[in-house]
Parts: C-alpha cells; sequence; structure tokens
C-alpha cells in the first residue's frame, strides 16, 4: 500500500495505491486522522484510482472518516474511475452517502 497525501485549503486529499486491506488500513487509518486532527481540517477527498484490491477493512476506513468530515461539518468525497473498487462501493451502500467524482478537481469543486 502506498500512501501519499496532500492538503489543499481546508481539504486534506488522500491517495491510495495497491491494497487495502485488513494488513494496511489501520495504519492508513492512524496516518489519515492524524494529518486531518493535526492540521484541523473539515474535509477529504479520498482518491482510490490507484486500488486494485479492497475489502470490508477498506469499507470501514471510509465509514471512520465520514464520520469524522460529518463530526467537523464538512464533507468527503471519493474519487474512483475502477469500475471493481466502484462495485464494492455500491454494494457497500457508501454511494449513498458519499458522492464519487472522476477527479479530484470535480471532488473539491463539488
Amino acid at each position: 500500500m502506498k500512501l501519499s497525501t496532500d492538503i489543499v485549503e481546508d481539504y486534506l486529499i488522500v491517495t491510495l495505491k495497491g491494497e487495502l486491506d485488513h494488513h494496511t488500513s489501520e495504519d492508513v487509518r492512524k496516518k489519515i486522522d492524524s494529518l486531518y486532527y493535526d492540521n484541523n481540517l473539515s474535509n477529504m477527498v479520498l482518491d482510490l484510482r490507484g486500488l486494485n484490491f479492497m475489502d470490508s477493512s477498506g469499507i470501514g476506513l471510509i465509514m471512520g472518516r465520514y464520520k469524522n468530515c460529518r463530526e467537523r461539518h464538512g464533507k468527503i468525497s471519493i474519487v474512483s474511475t475502477n469500475p471493481y473498487i466502484e462495485r464494492i462501493l455500491k454494494m457497500s451502500g457508501l454511494f449513498k452517502i458519499i458522492n464519487v467524482y472522476p477527479s479530484v478537481d470535480e471532488a473539491m469543486d463539488a
């Protein structure tokens, strides 16, 4: 799992590449939460275009970040163009509460 981050205005942009599963999700969660809270941010964009695998741990990670953003009256968006990942998001019900965009710019502009 490769994780890269950027802060733009009050957005934490998180780019994930590789496999988001029970082996990697806890470390990813700690890094994301640390940056999010240490920089007093309210919004987040999760760029999942580089993921080639995600299990229920990834869904849990997204749900937890959704809750964090809601508590700060911010929003979370997902960037994905991967049909496999989008299928998992749809089956989990995340599409009903989190918007998915094809690019980071579109996610931030929404």
